[in-house]
């Protein structure tokens, strides 16, 4: 949906919280599910969608006839498309999914080629005058990037990436931006690693290998760069650095990275893991990766790659430990109780008065975990806890 002019921002939810690995299915829960959350949250003007397009999904709707289908069908109901979500290739429900969220990650053609298409797909589907975002990994999960070899197949095959957004750029006008989304323990995790990329290697190595793939000049090359690629903000993860997230969204403004979209989205924390620790413990699922980071009163982070490691591991009982901080996404309106609470918190008013003025026009409500949460949490079903979770943020999101 659209807030305000001059610019307009864009505010939808993101569809990977309906389970879906097919067109069809994609197809189905916008039929029976976000048509239902429309009529709640802006029955009267146009509704914005934020699709989740793995792989398979993508190579069927590319086809012309459910493709213009498609088209038909959101022409109909005055909806509109702006942004995809192009993390996850593959599965994303149901099954485990854990560290195989992140692959094929960027040192991956097929992640490269899969990444072209939802941007032909999205020049196609975006009304004039916007541009289109499409999110995806962190370049790839931490411990996978082993040395300089893995860093340069990412980088080159992020700017063959800019010069396909480039060319369709060129050939249509649609302007397409793809944003790297920092995640715990992955290769981009923080405000300053992410900095650091973008300006020494993206703009370095990378600018000049795009330079000589396209054959233009080093300045030209940079400037595709930060037209076409930029970072996707999600504060559920960078609060889970105990980072301050207006700082961080202007560390990457001070650095000329664009913000591609910014997802709106919130962690579960908890100050005394001791006294909720059963609690806790009901958020570890067999599906999703729930890293933790704890905070101890001295102010060192440390870090453990899915919830039962941390549960596990002794520290769980250190009283050191001010605050830990939990890669499960739960509803924005949760505001916590005397042993559970949010980062959503984090979510202040100077936080989104930073966002709105970001030069950023693209948010996303992305609360994807809703299918594992404890019963307790899905008391409303999803039309209802969506639509609350859009009421929580047009209350504070004001351009």
């Amino acid at each position: 949906m659209k807030i305000g002019k001059n610019p307009p921002l864009h505010l939808t939810y993101c569809l990977n919280v309906h389970p879906g690995e097919t067109w069809d299915e994609n197809f189905e829960a916008i039929r029976t599910v976000t048509l239902k959350i429309r009529k709640r949250v802006a029955p009267n003007g146009p509704f914005g969608l934020g699709l989740r397009l793995g792989h398979t999904a993508a190579d069927q709707l590319a086809n012309p006839e459910t493709f213009h289908q498609f088209k038909d069908f959101l022409e109909a109901h005055d909806l509109y498309v702006f942004t995809i979500n192009g993390f996850p290739y593959g599965e994303f429900h149901k099954a485990p999914v854990k560290s195989r969220v992140y692959s094929p990650d960027w040192r991956s053609p097929k992640r490269l080629n899969y990444t072209i298409l939802l941007a032909e797909i999205l020049s196609r589907l975006l009304p004039e005058g916007l541009t289109g975002s499409i999110s995806t990994v962190p370049g790839s999960y931490g411990e996978w990037v082993r040395g300089s070899t893995d860093r340069t197949e990412m980088i080159q095959n992020l700017m063959r990436c800019v010069a396909h957004l480039a060319h369709i750029r060129k050939e249509t006008g649609k302007e397409i931006h793809l944003g790297l989304e920092p995640e715990p323990d992955c290769f981009l995790e923080t405000t300053d690693g992410t900095v650091d990329f973008f300006t020494r290697e993206l703009r370095g190595e990378g600018k000049q290998y795009l330079s000589q793939l396209i054959g233009t000049s080093e300045r030209e090359a940079d400037h595709m760069i930060m037209q076409h690629l930029g970072v996707c903000f999600d504060t559920c993860h960078m609060s889970l650095q105990f980072e301050d997230l207006g700082e961080s969204i202007s560390r990457l403004a001070a650095n000329a990275i664009r913000l591609s979209k910014i997802q709106i989205s919130a962690a579960l924390k908890t100050g005394s893991l001791e006294k909720s620790l059963k609690r806790v413990g009901d958020f570890a699922d067999p599906v999703y990766l729930h890293q933790v980071k704890a905070r101890t009163a001295g102010g060192e982070i440390r870090s453990y790659e899915d919830l039962p490691v941390a549960m596990s591991h002794g520290d769980v009982l250190n009283r050191s430990m001010e605050q830990w901080r939990i890669h499960f996404h739960v509803p924005l309106y949760f505001s916590g109780d005397r042993e559970l609470g949010s980062t959503g918190n984090d979510l202040s008013e100077s936080f989104f008065r930073s966002a709105a003025g970001s030069g950023c026009t693209h948010f996303e409500i992305e609360t994807y975990t809703f299918n594992v949460l404890p019963e307790p949490f899905k008391e409303k079903n999803l039309a209802e806890s969506i639509t609350l979770e859009y009421a929580w943020v047009l209350d504070r999101l004001s351009p």
